[in-house]
């Protein structure tokens, strides 16, 4: 029920603490950390400032002016706009029917594909990288404190470690190294246009399908934007038979 308790008036219009309860919830995540004495104290001060300012517009006769007329208008266009493309969608939807046939008939969508899970040391010359390669094989120096050490990448606060990355992801002399190696091995230096690398892989995984459940909602997401597309081209293209549209 509705609290039609007045905490203000303003000009003999009332502010009511449905009022303030209404702005909050209507700033969505934001308008909870305003659910309390002293939040609904502060939205009640905004509302009061709106009110004071529209009763001026009132006194100004602000409607009446040209100015505002004119951005009135152009407001009423633009909602008028987003209802009719709202008419126009709001009856599309897609069934997990639909979106379970287009899971089966497209798997090659949905594979993960093979990834790496890599750490590198990066070096601006193939000496120097020849240099760290030899202190690793000779045990001087593990592949973590090497990173730390003489790596230019931002990557060597963590010992080098990349995470896990897939095809496509890297510049391609580095994922055809990484793709490789097998997990364990330290390649031998690798020249791209970032300078010259050794890389280490950690582990791998090899090319998965994702599961139905996986993808459930953020496919059924897409193929009712999708829809919701054709939806709205279909009814332009009527339009333009309705309207002529002369371009010149």
């Amino acid at each position: 029920m509705a609290d039609n308790r007045i905490l203000a008036s303003v000009n003999g219009i009332n502010i009511t603490a449905a009022d303030v309860q209404s702005a909050i919830m209507g700033m969505g995540q934001r308008g909870q950390s305003l659910m309390n004495p002293q939040g609904e104290k502060m939205v009640l001060e905004q509302l009061i400032n709106r009110a004071l300012l529209l009763a001026a517009a009132r006194k100004d006769l602000i409607e009446f002016d040209p100015e505002f007329k004119a951005q009135l208008a152009a407001v009423k266009d633009e909602l008028m706009t987003k209802f009719e493309i709202n008419r126009a969608i709001k009856d599309v939807k897609i069934t997990d029917a639909e979106v379970k046939e287009y899971f089966d008939a497209h798997p090659e969508q949905f594979d993960r594909g093979a990834t790496v899970n890599a750490s590198h040391i990066l070096v601006d010359s193939e000496d120097k990288a020849n240099g760290i390669k030899a202190q690793l094989e000779n045990g001087e120096v593990t592949f973590e404190e090497a990173a730390k050490r003489y790596s230019t990448c931002p990557s060597k606060e963590n010992g080098g470690n990349l995470g896990e990355f897939g095809k496509g992801q890297m510049v391609k002399e580095f994922e055809d190294a990484a793709f490789a190696l097998e997990p364990g091995k330290v390649s031998d230096p690798v020249k791209t246009q970032f300078g010259y690398h050794i890389i280490k892989v950690l582990s791998k995984s090899d090319s998965s399908a994702l599961t139905f459940d996986e993808v459930k909602d953020q496919l059924k997401e897409e193929l009712l934007a999708e829809k919701q597309r054709k939806a709205y081209e279909s009814r332009i293209n009527q339009l333009k038979i309705l309207f002529p549209v002369d371009r010149f």
